[in-house]
């Protein structure tokens, strides 16, 4: 039996993707089936250029039960009520943002485009004993490890690929959400509640507009409505990419959103776009193809400056959606380093090409379960947010979205501080010989 499990992340970073590390790390070594995990740095490039890092540290945290995520995350699925810390480096790991083990943006192949890529990639894994290898990342990355898993079965390798789910788009299908959601979500709509205090103090006509991200998928535009509250009707106008954007019924609705008060604040996604799928704004492409999204709300900006002659300002949250661990959801956490654990074991027990899901059972009290999903079913599919979510005017939310990101933001994280800052885990990015 081979000796060494390989773990790599890639794509866009989270809050939460670490923690489904420490879950795969914590699931391998707790099994005793595995001499040895390591991880690769900068997703398959690390493969391909074998810079492997040792990921002992962490073994030994496990090995030593000093592993109090657990504290969090093995004890059920019952709420998180009571704020919990970090001790040891494999809990430090957890909460530490973006990605201790790099990402790339790496679009693989198929075999037929290039079967030397792959003879490549399985005479390392090979060369390296790797009897396991776990992808943590979203569409792209779940198309990576999709078509590593399919050429080991043509080639009849033992090899063991399973892909492990973030993305803070949400829009992974086969899955109730995804790490990483939840403490997005609870950055923006905490944020969007703090500008909803600085905006209305002064009398007189304004617009705020702020741009948020998911590309095709309006997930994390949705959860601003969660800033709302008994004294706030902040932002009252919410536009997902799910339905066409109208520019001149947009310049109406705040025209009646002004009628009400002299503030209006206003979510849009970065991906809104026209009738004739024109983004609002788009730019230039990725590896991937997607386009690259940003400038919707300085254009809105513009225009109602234009049509108004109010005052008007955009603002956009940008990274610190994926990046704000201090505003980690412990739910978020709990649920990353869950899937983390059971890909692990799944994968111990002879499965391979899949991804670990989360199924909700109910909302309140929250309740959810892990399954396990096809990886050809994931790859390169989008969910969106449910039509019957957003209203007929195509400007707001419906209870649905509401009900369904609140439990997603529970729960708190007590981080470790440093001279007044979040004391986190840093990478030295020492490679193995």
């Amino acid at each position: 039996m081979r000796k060494r499990v390989l773990v790599a992340q890639s794509g866009g970073p989270t809050v939460a993707i670490n923690a489904s590390l420490a879950g795969v790390i914590a699931g391998v070594v707790r099994s005793g089936e595995y001499e040895r995990i390591i991880g690769a740095a900068n997703g398959i490039l690390g493969v391909l250029n074998e810079r492997f890092t040792d990921l002992s540290i962490f073994e030994n945290d496990v090995k030593a039960g000093n592993d109090s995520i657990s504290d969090i995350v093995t004890s059920g699925n019952d709420d998180v009520q009571k704020a919990w810390c970090p001790k040891s480096q494999l809990d430090r790991l957890a909460v530490t943002p973006s990605m201790y083990l790099g990402s790339c943006r790496f679009k693989l192949p198929f075999y037929e485009e290039d079967s030397q890529l792959y003879e490549k990639i399985f005479a390392i894994l090979d060369k390296n004993d790797i009897g396991m290898f776990f992808y943590i990342g979203g569409n792209d990355s779940m198309d990576t490890v999709n078509k590593l898993s399919a050429y080991a079965k043509s080639i009849s390798s033992d090899i063991r690929f399973a892909g492990i789910p973030k993305s803070i788009d949400n829009d992974l299908p086969h899955t109730d959400h995804t790490p990483g959601y939840g403490s997005a979500a609870k950055y923006i709509a905490a944020s969007i509640a703090e500008m909803a205090h600085d905006v209305k103090i002064y009398d007189i006509p304004c617009v705020t507009i702020i741009e948020l991200m998911g590309r095709n998928a309006g997930w994390l535009t949705g959860a601003a409505a969660l800033a709302r509250n008994e004294y706030n009707e902040l932002p009252q106008l919410i536009y997902l990419p799910e339905v066409d954007f109208d520019k001149d019924e947009f310049i109406e609705d705040v025209k009646n959103e002004l009628k009400k008060s002299n503030c209006v604040m206003v979510a849009v996604s970065e991906g809104i776009h026209d009738s004739d799928g024109n983004y609002i704004n788009a730019g230039t492409s990725d590896t991937f193809g997607h386009d690259q999204l940003g400038g919707a709300a300085k254009t809105l900006e513009l225009l109602v400056k234009e049509k108004l002659h109010i005052k008007c300002r955009s603002v956009e949250i940008n990274i610190m959606q994926r990046c704000a661990a201090h505003m980690a959801a412990g739910t978020d956490i709990r649920e990353a380093y869950e899937l983390g654990i059971a890909g692990a074991k799944y994968a111990i027990e002879g499965n391979t090409g899949f991804i670990p899901v989360l199924k909700r059972i109910s909302d309140a009290p929250y309740r959810s379960v892990i399954e396990y999903a096809d990886l050809k079913s994931i790859a390169n599919v989008e969910k969106k947010v449910p039509l019957e979510w957003i209203n007929k005017a195509h400007n707001n939310v419906t209870d649905n979205m509401l009900e369904y990101v609140k439990p997603l933001i529970k729960g708190e994280i007590l981080l470790p501080y440093k001279n007044g800052l979040p004391d986190y885990l840093w990478q030295d990015t020492k490679y193995m010989d």
